[in-house]
């Protein structure tokens, strides 16, 4: 118990920072799962990129994720 008292805040800032960068990163490979591109190659790469990219991957993915896919309207 003492331990996490001498942690103090930085601790937990790094742990909120961890858990919402965490659902960012599921939402990302969820969508790429969900979506439809123009190239079905797209997705395996897309996949691939937010697994092995994981500290800029889902940023790289909303940036320019979006040009490959199908739109329905």
């Amino acid at each position: 118990m003492m331990f996490i008292q001498n942690m103090g805040g930085g601790f937990i800032i790094l742990f909120i920072f961890s858990i919402l960068y965490f659902i960012f990163w599921v939402y990302c490979l969820v969508d790429v799962i969900r979506s439809e591109f123009k190239d079905p190659n797209m997705k395996l790469i897309w996949v691939l990129i937010l697994v092995f990219a994981q500290g800029i991957g889902p940023i790289i993915y909303l940036i320019i994720g979006n040009s490959g896919k199908k739109f329905s309207y």
